[in-house]
């Protein structure tokens, strides 16, 4: 695979690199050598003075979108403090199963990690973590509906569960293997389209938007 096909830059200075990662690839490497392939290791490739851990923030491997990573180990400090602080904006797009009847609101539900189901994320009022998401109809096509979601936590698949469970949308994202009816990896129908934080070098507003392949 010739370096130009590895990954869709959007932007690289010497500090930072954003990409618009594909469906159906990781982040970070996972567990066992037939899953060491994702951004992480590709961008290594791409920029050899790249540090060994550059990943601030990460997208779920069925998730496409925007991702920032920083080249040296200042620029991943001031990255994953903006992170932490909330400073960081992020938008996604999504299509979810059925018809969603309100035009707009506010998801406030807990959930936690399943530890006989793993990665399953599971509501839990009492022990969960809570997740918080803005959400607004974009649309209706084909029986199904068009969100964009903004989220003002970073839960573990926050999005998947505030659509799919009763206690959110109750209308699982289309193509989710978890929380849906999804199948194969890369057919899930949700893009982080928007992303927007400060850069750790010059401080400069960096801001970013690609619209969703589907």
């Amino acid at each position: 695979m010739s370096d130009e096909k590895l990954l869709d830059i959007v932007y690289a200075d010497r500090k930072i690199v954003v990409v618009n990662k594909p469906s159906g690839l990781l982040s970070v490497p996972g567990r066992g050598p037939e899953n060491q392939d994702c951004v992480v290791t590709r961008v290594q490739k791409m920029f050899p003075e790249c540090r060994k851990f550059p990943a601030v923030h990460r997208l779920d491997m069925d998730t496409s979108g925007l991702l920032v990573l920083g080249l040296t180990a200042r620029a991943v400090r001031e990255l994953m403090e903006q992170f932490q602080k909330r400073q960081v904006k992020k938008r996604y797009e999504a299509l979810l199963e059925g018809i969603v009847k309100e035009d707009s609101g506010v998801i406030e539900m807990a959930f936690r990690l399943d530890p006989y189901n793993r990665p399953y994320q599971v509501y839990d009022p009492i022990h969960g973590k809570l997740g918080i998401t803005h959400w607004r109809k974009l649309g209706v096509e084909n029986g199904m509906t068009r969100v964009e979601f903004t989220p003002l936590t970073g839960r573990t698949h926050q999005l998947r569960v505030h659509s799919a469970h009763p206690q959110g949308l109750g209308c699982p994202i289309v193509g989710d293997r978890l929380y849906g009816s999804g199948t194969e990896p890369g057919q899930l129908k949700l893009h982080a389209g928007y992303l927007c934080f400060e850069h750790p070098k010059t401080k400069e507003k960096m801001e970013f938007e690609i619209a969703p392949l589907f």
